[in-house]
Order: C-alpha cells, then sequence, then structure tokens
C-alpha cells in the first residue's frame, strides 16, 4: 500500500554522484551510493527517491523546456516548507537546498521522505475502507486545509514576503488570463468567454492566509496504520499568501463526485467519487461552517478553480506540443482542456439562469 517509485524515466535521469557529493558538503551525513527512482504522478516538477543505507531523501527539481519558470522555483518551494514547519506539522522536513547550476544543471531541493500511502485517482487494491472511514478521511482532508489557512505567518518573514497586499482575487484572474493566452495552441479554445465573465465578477478579497494552492488527495501522504489520518502535506510549489477561498475553489476544481458526467471521471485523480466522500456542495458548506466565512457568489471561485486547472493543464500541453517533453502521460491534455471549457462554460449559464 505504501506509494512507490518507479524507474527513472528515459531523459529524466539525475547525475546522483554530484547530488550526493553536494549533499556531504552541506554536513549531511551519507552512508553508500543511493538508489534512486522517480515518481510518476506529479505532472510539474520532477520528483526522486534517494534511497541511502542511512536515509531516505526526496529530490525535486524543475522539468527541462519550462514554459512558466515562476511555477518551478525551487528557492520559493523551500523556504515556504521550511517557513511553515513550526506551525504546520503536516509539512515534510527540509533537508538542503542547491542553487549552483553546476551540480545537476537546475536548482533544485532535498527533504526526508515521509513514508504512507498516496491516495491517487484509487486508493491501493490493498487498503478497504469502509464508508465511514471514507467520511473520516474526507473530513480529515478539509480540516487539513482548514488548519493550513489558519496558520499565523504574519510573525515569518519569509512568509510575508509571498504576500502582495489586497487585490489577490484581481491578480489571479488577470495573471492566469495572461498564462493561458501565452500558452495556447492551434486545438484549444481561447476561453474568451469564461475570461470575460470571471473578470466582470471578481470579488474582493474575504481574508488573507497561507494557502497551497494545489489541494488534491494525491498530495497528501495517509498513515499506514491509520489511513484515515494525514501525516504529510506535498508539492507546495504554488503556495502562496492569498484569498482561502481561492484555494478551496482550485481544491474543487479536481474534486470528481460520484454522479459527475463521463468525461469529468475520466479526468479524475482522487478517490472523491466514492461512498462516503463529501460532493462539492458539501465541502463548501462545511469549510464555511467551520471558519466562518462568508461568500457571496461561490460560482466565481467554482468557475475560476476550474479555468485556472485548464491553463495549468494547457501550460503542460504546451511543452508536449512542442516537442519539450514526451511524456505520453500529456498527449491527451489538449483534450482535457477542451473539456475544462464545457465545464466553464456549463457552470457559468447555471448561474446567469439563478440570476
Amino acid at each position: 500500500m505504501l506509494d512507490t517509485a518507479n524507474p527513472v524515466r528515459k531523459g529524466e535521469e539525475i547525475d546522483s554522484d554530484a547530488v550526493t557529493e553536494y549533499l556531504m558538503s552541506q554536513g549531511i551525513a551519507l552512508q553508500g551510493q543511493p538508489e534512486v527512482t522517480q515518481f510518476s504522478g506529479g505532472a510539474s516538477n520532477w520528483t526522486y527517491r534517494l534511497k541511502y543505507a542511512n536515509r531516505d531523501l526526496i529530490l525535486r527539481r524543475p522539468p527541462k523546456g519550462t514554459k512558466a519558470k515562476s511555477a518551478h522555483d525551487m528557492v520559493r518551494e523551500y523556504k515556504v516548507q521550511k517557513a511553515l514547519q513550526s506551525q504546520y506539522p503536516r509539512v515534510p522536513n527540509m533537508v538542503a537546498l542547491c542553487t549552483d547550476d553546476r551540480v545537476i544543471g537546475c536548482d533544485f531541493y532535498v527533504m526526508d521522505r515521509i513514508e504512507g500511502i498516496i491516495p491517487r485517482a484509487n486508493l491501493p487494491k490493498a487498503l478497504t475502507l469502509s464508508e465511514q472511514q471514507v467520511s473520516e478521511l474526507c473530513r480529515q482532508a478539509v480540516d487539513a486545509l482548514i488548519d493550513l489557512h489558519k496558520v499565523d505567518y504574519t510573525q515569518n518573514p519569509d512568509l510575508v514576503a509571498l504576500g502582495k497586499g489586497e487585490g489577490y482575487c484581481e491578480r489571479q484572474v488577470m495573471g492566469w488570463d495572461k498564462r493561458y493566452e501565452q500558452a495556447r495552441t492551434p486545438d484549444v479554445p481561447d476561453f474568451a468567454d469564461v475570461r470575460q465573465w470571471l473578470k466582470a465578477n471578481i470579488p474582493k478579497d474575504v481574508k488573507t492566509s497561507v494557502i497551497h494552492n494545489d489541494w488534491r488527495f494525491d498530495n497528501v501522504i495517509l498513515d499506514p496504520n491509520n489511513p484515515t489520518n494525514i501525516i504529510g502535506v506535498l508539492d507546495w510549489e504554488m503556495a502562496t499568501i492569498g484569498d482561502p477561498l481561492m484555494d478551496l475553489g482550485c481544491a474543487l476544481a479536481y474534486w470528481i463526485q460520484a454522479d459527475d458526467n463521463a468525461v469529468m471521471k475520466a479526468t479524475r485523480r482522487q478517490p472523491t467519487n466514492l461512498p462516503g466522500m463529501m460532493t462539492r456542495a458539501e465541502v463548501v458548506e462545511y469549510y464555511l461552517q467551520k471558519t466562518g466565512l462568508k461568500v457571496d457568489n461561490w460560482r466565481f471561485y467554482e468557475v475560476f478553480g476550474v479555468f485556472r486547472l485548464a491553463a495549468i493543464a494547457q501550460q503542460i500541453y504546451y511543452r508536449y506540443y512542442h516537442g519539450q517533453t514526451d511524456n505520453p502521460a500529456f498527449k491527451d491534455f489538449g483534450v482535457i482542456v477542451n473539456a475544462l471549457h464545457e465545464r466553464c462554460v456549463e457552470l457559468i449559464e447555471k448561474n446567469n439562469n439563478k440570476s
């Protein structure tokens, strides 16, 4: 049931000797040559396991041919987690950061591996949870997000530095609008109708807090001895200071539920369809009740989350389309972008019909 890595993909090898030499130069005691494997779950930064005789480590580095360098900032990702460690114990322990391109040709950081279960599109076959246990896992996942949003970031300079003040919602709409336009390929829609609607419906920020910005079940680690308990949260590359409702909206863009259509179900990356899981509407109700936050137009956050997901998928597809990666997992991302456009349009139409 434990999450395991695979053989390193062709063209994505790393110089483990150079990494070992660098880590030891930083005073990190390592024994023997590492067994190097690669995790295949992510679609963005490359993640490797380096298993030494005395230490089990994870290395994160940006992909080759990246379109949006700001989305692959290793220094930022490392500093965010380092800063959160004292207040948010689900963050992995940071080991070292390297900004010397001479080591492996790019920035990278290393952290201790948290051994556990990562729930991907489906739970591991050996893990059988009752409907009540699934319900508890779901609640734990939402509570872990709420706990993050409650972190007091104001006394930590590295976290404070992430924020740009009021206007987070507007900056996000305009920023992702631009990113989508820059990553467009001829076989995807321009999202002009969706982008115009979002710009016309931008709300004021309801609150400012630490947000993860990529909250999914396949970014959490479950305790193998108590699999409804979340012991780790991964992939902090997009974490920042901003409106927590935007974080929730983006999280629910991935939340495929049992009564969704076939196209949405085909894109499912987490087990939110299982009996016992909350629906998207129930997650929103639970979150607002637990946090006391108020919302006038939830539909905006929902549509934005789906549009942002489309932009992320398109940035990845751009690399595949232009031959910057040959990872076969990305070949259908253009189809996914088209489906996400249809979902945005449907949500906007439902919103307009209520008006």
